[in-house]
């Protein structure tokens, strides 16, 4: 975890303590986006996916990946960007095991959902956990909800309050299928019977995002995915 730093809102000028969240990097350590201590926060007026990433390099394997860029949320309803510095994260570096066998997959560390881009967050940083590295936004918008993307999947994700539909198992899966890619749904409110059924028709996975930020399997397709 980065050290706390003092974040002033510029609207109310509220004081706040703040410290980057880590995220689990491929190899097992934890990596956070270095704060920019010199640097005064700026008021988000719209989000913008693309500026809603930071670049991070892990400090121990020296892995570089995309993360949420570091936001706080003021008493005031103002969302606050924390600037980021270059470099990275500190991180102890752990000793090498010599001859030790490969360590098995680090268990997924959820982040809560609390507003959509919490949900679409999670679904990135899970699929990033299944070792699909070049997350991005997909090109095609979906009927409704996130389309997220990257080489050989393309991954729906869906934050609102209604159960997922046959129809948009069969957007997601159609769409696809002109892309000669996989296909994976992640829901918040869950699915029809009708479209759990056409999903395990189509060979598409199903997850549900629970509220602690972790997406659970909801058909065999899922769990195969989740698995080891």
């Amino acid at each position: 975890m980065s050290e706390s730093v003092s974040v002033r809102c510029p609207v109310c000028r509220r004081d706040h303590l703040y410290a980057a969240p880590s995220y689990p990097c491929e190899c097992g350590a934890p990596v956070c986006p270095p704060l920019d201590r010199h640097s005064a926060p700026t008021a988000v007026a719209h989000q913008v996916w693309e500026e809603a990433w930071v670049a991070v390099e892990c400090a121990v394997c020296g892995r570089e990946a995309e993360w949420p860029q570091p936001e706080l949320g003021c008493g005031c309803g103002t969302v606050l960007r924390i600037a980021v510095a270059g470099g990275t994260c500190p991180v102890p570096r752990p000793e090498p095991d010599v001859g030790a066998p490969a360590p098995p997959r680090r268990a997924f560390q959820p982040i809560t959902i609390r507003t959509a881009r919490d949900a679409v967050t999670v679904a990135a940083l899970y699929l990033r956990w299944l070792g699909y590295q070049d997350i991005r936004r997909a090109d095609q918008r979906p009927p409704s909800g996130i389309g997220l993307a990257a080489r050989g999947l393309l991954a729906q994700v869906d934050p609102t309050v209604r159960p997922a539909s046959p129809r948009d198992v069969e957007c997601l899966w159609l769409t696809a299928m002109t892309e000669s890619a996989h296909c994976v749904y992640f829901s918040l409110a869950g699915y029809t019977s009708e479209a759990r059924t056409r999903a395990d028709t189509l060979g598409v996975p199903l997850f549900v995002l629970d509220l602690t930020g972790t997406p659970q399997p909801v058909n065999t397709l899922a769990d195969e995915l989740d698995g080891p």
